[in-house]
């Protein structure tokens, strides 16, 4: 049972010293920065921001519908059925769509046109001569879920990009539709929470009519209603101008997602705008509209730039514009700034709202880790002196072990740049009484096997044997439980579980082979006659 103990010795100060180094790394600016810099503060301990936002997912439905109101208004006309009108009748309903006005020989030509493939995700069905095609519910309940995500990977990549450290973003479990946004060490809040909650949905539409002083003027010039396929927008239409409202057609020619990329720049007058390439696919369609619109063609026409359903520009169209273009709105630079990175991550599918806003200042964050360290410093001493006052001289291999254990957590968050929250400090304090816990049941094997006659290293052998089961068993069902409290907790909930599950996996390490070769080597050449203070 003694061989090997230099390999072994060699082996744990070796552990020892790459655990120190994930602890600080290459020390600069002094101890406590160098720890800083590898071991992340939450957002408890830091300050920051806790945000709850919903996710207006109807709204990525209805864009949904409304390009699908186009393609079958495309389809219509390329098989020769006219006549007919396409639209959505009811605004509380986005997922239907409804084709009236189809000429009966052509009922059963639209009939197969609507069930074909490119309409898979709607129930098709039939009355007074139209069709009503009603989105699946299979189909509604993928989308709600792809908006979801897709809105979660948008925030996460603007904030990346805007350079917080270890931001917390996911789903909310507590409601439907909801993100959890937390965002340690926030030095401009305000600014975070315009470039979060503003969807950077840039549309282009086509101008029907306008521009006109109000709502009501629109209406007047309308006969009094709105056509199916067309909406009232509010607007400047251009830089300075004054509040108006624009008739525009519903579905856009293109829209946020349709934006390969966007770089703030300056226009002929150095005034800041940006610039904007289209995917392939949306490039050959825009081309397809500005031809066919612009101020040479039969049906010359005006586009509007749209900006969270607010018309920030009316352009004319000059000539036919592919895939490259310009974004003129009289911006800041730091709006130019802003909105390009939005339009470079992508738009989110649809708005979102603050249904929850709490701020944690720096102050209480300071105050935390005061508390935390002083429970855990308070707490390690009070099982330390019990381990000597109990086991006596075996108290002082359970003490190392216990230090030992601490170092090498810290090792681990410091290698993995965990994040520490004030439920992680609570982590690091339960690890103490768990990395005890383990030095108690094989004290008291050897206990056992001493009283029953045997030498002190058989002791030994046997009580680490007979612990070891025991101990795994209890570790692994508790690194289970941590492990749900992972996947299903919020940031501080994860936080608790990373530091309790690195502080296991350590005290299995320390409790068992470190503490083992400590009694080796002090029982070591000392023959039968050993004896323990424990």
């Amino acid at each position: 049972m003694f061989k090997n103990l230099t390999g072994k010795t060699v082996f744990i100060i070796a552990v020892l010293l790459v655990f120190c180094y994930g602890i600080v790394g290459i020390p600069h600016g002094g101890l406590k920065q160098s720890i800083a810099n590898r071991i992340n503060l939450g957002l408890d301990l830091r300050g920051g921001i806790h945000l709850v936002l919903g996710v207006h997912v109807a709204e990525a439905i209805g864009s949904a519908t409304d390009r699908d109101v186009a393609r079958i208004e495309a389809a219509l006309q390329a098989a020769g059925v006219t006549g007919a009108t396409v639209g959505k009748t009811d605004a509380a309903h986005p997922e239907t769509i409804s084709v009236t006005g189809v000429p009966v020989a052509k009922t059963s030509d639209v009939r197969s046109l609507l069930q074909g493939t490119d309409y898979q995700i709607y129930d098709v069905s039939s009355a007074n001569g139209g069709f009503t095609l009603t989105m699946k519910h299979s189909a509604i309940t993928d989308l709600e879920t792809r908006t979801l995500d897709t809105s979660i990977e948008t925030i996460r990549e603007r904030i990346d990009k805007l350079g917080v450290s270890e931001p917390v973003i996911q789903k909310y479990g507590l409601g439907e539709n909801e993100i959890l946004v937390e965002l340690p060490g926030v030095d401009d809040p305000a600014r975070v929470e315009d470039i979060i909650q503003s969807t950077a949905k840039l549309e282009i539409h086509e101008v029907v009519g306008g521009p006109y002083e109000n709502d009501q003027a629109g209406l007047t010039a309308n006969s009094g209603v709105i056509p199916p396929d067309s909406v009232l927008m509010h607007g400047t239409g251009s830089a300075g101008a004054p509040d108006q409202v624009f008739l525009l057609k519903r579905a856009s020619e293109v829209e946020g997602t349709d934006f390969r990329d966007a770089q703030p720049s300056q226009d002929v007058n150095g005034r800041p705008n940006i610039t904007f390439t289209l995917t392939t696919e949306a490039g050959d369609r825009f081309y397809k509209y500005t031809s066919a619109h612009s101020r040479t063609s039969d049906k010359p026409g005006s586009m509007a730039i749209v900006l969270d359903n607010k018309v920030r520009e009316v352009a004319g169209i000059n000539s036919a514009i592919r895939d490259r273009g310009e974004i003129e709105g009289g911006f800041t630079k730091d709006q130019a700034n802003d909105l390009s990175l939005m339009l470079r991550t992508g738009a989110l599918p649809a708005t979102i709202s603050y249904l929850e806003t709490r701020t944690v200042g720096p102050s209480l964050g300071a105050a935390s880790i005061r508390q935390g360290v002083e429970a855990a410093v308070a707490g390690m001493l009070a099982v330390m002196v019990f381990m000597l006052i109990y086991y006596k001289g075996a108290g002082i291999n359970a003490d190392l072990a216990l230090a030992l254990n601490l170092l090498i957590l810290l090792g681990f968050m410091g290698f993995s740049h965990a994040t520490l929250t004030l439920p992680g400090i609570a982590g690091v304090i339960l690890t103490i009484g768990m990395g005890v816990d383990s030095n108690v049941l094989i004290f008291e094997r050897i206990r056992e096997e001493l009283r029953a006659g045997k030498t002190a290293a058989a002791a030994v052998k046997e009580g680490f044997a007979h612990a070891w089961t025991t101990i795994v068993d209890t570790h692994v069902t508790t690194i289970v439980s941590a492990a749900i409290l992972f996947l299903f907790g919020t940031g501080p909930v994860k936080g608790f579980a990373v530091t309790l599950t690195f502080g296991l996996l350590a005290n299995l390490f320390t409790a068992v082979f470190v503490s083992r070769l400590i009694f080796d080597a002090h029982l070591q050449g000392k023959g039968r006659t050993a004896e323990l203070s424990i």
